[in-house]
């Protein structure tokens, strides 16, 4: 209701709102002291509450390679390298567009794509932050209202929650064939036509996209939208010239050597790309050889024998990870966990560390972690955990990951000293949380992956109790039809989680997620354990909430199990919609089940009505 009254005012007064995501405010969305949201965030009028959507970036040192640009934004690393027509590691020239992929989301009134950024010491204010490292994309403003810090009490390596500016298409846009926006960060020369021009698209479509009148003037540090019926391409990107501010011009007197000299680098870089692709080519076939020559088929006693991947070949597969990874030394790693002292022994073989006074999480492996590297370097999410770093030692291996304040889920849900966990948007935000990680694991990596482990002892909180989805031991990649063999040394995982097709066939679908989740979904409206002691016998709580659902009624009997900490009349509804959205997950049948796009969907509709 408010948003159609609020788009019906805009409309009276400037008969834009249908077409517009946002007028274009100029440099007014420069203002740190800018209090009207409107100016810095794209209002979600679009035809639908999330979306795949698409940023321009210009490289610039330090950003100016796929992972600290992927990092940045905190988008997939192998979607920016793809859509940009470049290996995972590619460093761009400076100046030079990026293309970079994000997952759009309505949060409340207002679009936005999430994002980290950590305070350094040459971003170490929201606007440098703002214009300089994030080029418009973010702004001031919106940077100093998603995070409790004043605006010069920044203090270095704190980690910031950035929203990104992005925008779903409307209907009226929709109709109009236009299936992608792309948020243009303006440069100093661009003019609506010129932009047009370049990516094939009408002035008019720019104009009514942002509440442009004719030949009005664009500002530097700005965003634009650009209406798109196709996603953008690299040959639509050029090298801008501007320089930035700070960057010394080129020496001008020998133009001529310095065009040689880049000539040259360039020669020498392909060189060595060349080189470490036949490198690569080489170890594979060697590697394939043995593999053959040892035997095609193995059995499940073989491949038990055989699953700690050697120490060389980790090594190579380290060799080959993006420079924001760190090796670390087992001396290193045995120094900041203080040679795993049972002090620092987070749960199992979880271990926290300092490491040159930032606290990192070490977990200590002895199975094949190849699985594991190839996954987490891939993958750059908000709502997943990032790999720090990696080290190798006598054939264990230790995998050091972001430290995670309030631990687990599952301890944090039986936590009874804390009143935090008594807040139901708290709960919600944490279920969307997981579930926007999930629907990135299967929608927006290539090949689609599934986590195989989802429970709420592998979701970690940070000081924010934001949920990132850890432990990807048993991921792997999924496959969208049945598979007539049975895989028994795949079906692992938790009781009172797995879905009943995996338990039988060891099928792996996306929807063994969506099962999962469906559990975890039921532990934060409960706070009861996934397996419930009855007399003598354990029954699953999914077992009994599914029944409870089934019945006429259900709501005073589903009100005997939601956790005590939040009750109150204003949320029997809302309990009751996520009870029923969890049931929907938790169907035999796993094609009757939701997408995780659609679970997203539902949840930030619950999220949303929950402030009104």
């Amino acid at each position: 209701m408010y948003h159609f009254l609020f788009c019906l005012f805009l409309l009276n007064l400037f008969n834009v709102c249908i077409n517009a995501q946002q007028n274009y405010s100029g440099n007014s969305a420069l203002d740190c002291g800018n209090i009207d949201e409107s100016a810095f965030l794209y209002t979600c009028n679009g035809q639908r509450p999330h979306c795949q959507a698409f940023l321009i970036y210009k490289a610039e040192p330090p950003f100016n390679s796929v992972p600290s640009i992927s990092n940045l934004t905190s988008s997939s690393q192998a979607a920016v390298a793809s859509i940009n027509n470049v290996t995972e590691d590619a460093t761009f020239p400076t100046g030079k567009e990026v293309i970079v992929p994000v997952t759009c989301f309505c949060l409340g009134r207002y679009y936005q794509a999430n994002a980290t950024f950590h305070v350094s010491s040459t971003y170490g204010i929201y606007y440098t932050i703002a214009t300089e490292a994030y080029q418009g994309l973010t702004t001031c403003s919106s940077l100093k209202r998603a995070n409790p810090q004043s605006e010069y009490g920044l203090v270095l390596g704190t980690e910031l929650k950035v929203p990104l500016r992005c925008a779903c298409p409307t209907r009226d846009q929709t109709e109009s064939e236009t299936k992608y926006l792309l948020t243009y960060s303006v440069n100093k020369e661009d003019t609506v036509a010129g932009i047009s021009d370049r990516f094939n698209v009408s002035q008019k479509s720019i104009n009514g996209a942002n509440g442009l009148e004719e030949k009005q003037t664009i500002f530097p540090s700005t965003t634009i939208l650009i209406p798109l019926p196709t996603a953008p391409s690299s040959s639509q990107t050029i090298i801008q010239k501007d320089q930035p501010l700070d960057s010394p011009q080129p020496f001008q007197k020998h133009p001529k050597s310095h065009r040689s000299k880049r000539k040259l680098y360039e020669e020498i870089g392909i060189a060595a790309a060349c080189f470490v692709l036949v490198l690569i080519i080489i170890l594979f076939f060697t590697f394939m050889f043995n593999k053959r020559k040892d035997g095609v088929l193995q059995s499940d006693s073989e491949r038990n024998k055989n699953h700690v991947l050697p120490a060389a070949e980790l090594r190579i597969e380290i060799a080959r990870f993006d420079q924001g990874l760190r090796v670390f030394t087992f001396k290193e790693i045995k120094k900041a966990t203080r040679n795993f002292s049972s002090k620092n022994r987070i749960s199992g073989s979880v271990y926290s560390g300092g490491f040159r006074g930032k606290i990192l999480a070490v977990k200590r492996m002895r199975r094949d972690v190849s699985n594991q590297i190839h996954l987490l370097k891939n993958i750059n999410h908000f709502n997943l955990i990032k790999l720090q770093g990696v080290c190798e030692n006598d054939g264990v291996f230790y995998l050091v990951f972001k430290y995670m304040k309030k631990g687990s889920l599952r301890d944090w849900l039986r936590n009874e000293s804390t009143d935090e966990t008594g807040s139901w948007m708290r709960r919600i935000q944490i279920a969307l949380d997981v579930a926007n990680g999930l629907y990135y694991l299967h929608s927006f990596t290539k090949p689609a992956y599934v986590h195989g482990d989802i429970k709420s002892s592998n979701v970690l909180l940070n000081s924010g109790l934001r949920a990132k989805i850890a432990n990807f031991s048993l991921a792997r990649a999924a496959v969208n039809e049945k598979s007539s063999v049975v895989f028994t040394s795949w079906v692992s995982g938790t009781r009172g989680y797995l879905a009943p097709e995996f338990v039988e066939t060891g099928q792996v679908t996306s929807k063994i997620d969506v099962f999962a989740f469906g559990v975890v979904l039921l532990e934060l409206i409960t706070g009861k354990y996934t397996i419930i002691a009855q007399g003598r016998r354990e029954i699953l709580l999914s077992e009994i909430i599914v029944s409870i659902m089934e019945k006429d009624g259900a709501e005073a009997e589903l009100n005997s199990f939601i956790d005590p900490r939040l009750k109150c009349d204003k949320w029997t509804e809302i309990a009751l919609r996520m009870a029923q959205l969890s049931v929907s997950c938790l169907t035999e049948e796993p094609t009757k089940r939701p997408s995780m796009e659609e679970v997203v969907s539902v949840l930030s509709k619950i999220r949303v009505d929950c402030k009104y």
